[in-house]
């Protein structure tokens, strides 16, 4: 009886594994989404948290499988979605948490991208609500185009920049070395 009971608790783990991977922190994460007409798939999702409070979760999409910032990098198109589960992200601390990230991810070298990093900025200046989705869709030597909630905002070009924005959170100072690793699938 033992042996039963532990063969049906083992196959209802295995059952139910995949189902917790759908979802984290109650956001459904999509298998795949199209940008741009082309489809990525996910790569990778982890919770962003602060001072034990889930911020967001944030996903990686990739056209193949990316373990590593290099090969992250070097696609030709990646995306990042941020989706914010905690009404404690405003406008404003979104927009400090972003500039400190561009500096960790220049080595504190940012002024030559700083036009890209200022029109970027303006797409934080609503306000920000839980709920609210941001994906970043990143194409390698044109720049980001920003969505917010499934709507276009704007592209803002330039290679320098899409590398900076990637390393926010891929890079060796990422905005938290956890999800960094998740989002990398490891």
């Amino acid at each position: 009886m033992k042996s039963l009971l532990r063969q049906l608790l083992l196959m209802t783990a295995v059952v139910s594994t995949p189902l917790a991977a759908d979802t984290l922190a109650d956001i459904p994460l999509a298998d795949e989404i199209t940008l741009s007409e082309q489809a990525l798939q996910l790569n990778g999702a982890g919770i962003r948290s602060k001072f034990f409070m889930d911020l967001y979760v944030g996903s990686l999409y990739t056209q193949s499988p990316s373990q590593t910032l290099d090969s992250v990098l070097n696609a030709p198109r990646v995306a990042i979605r941020l989706n914010i589960v905690s009404g404690m992200i405003t406008s404003e601390k979104m927009q400090d948490a972003i500039i400190e990230g561009f500096d960790d991810a220049t080595d504190g070298q940012s002024q030559t991208i700083q036009p890209q990093i200022d029109a970027f900025m303006a797409l934080f200046s609503a306000p920000i609500a839980q709920g609210d989705q941001f994906t970043l869709e990143a194409i390698k030597d044109l720049g980001v185009t920003a969505y917010k909630n499934g709507e276009k905002q704007a592209t803002v070009e330039g290679e320098a920049f899409r590398r900076a924005l990637l390393k926010i959170w891929l890079g060796d100072k990422p905005a938290q070395k956890s999800l960094k690793r998740a989002m990398l699938g490891k």
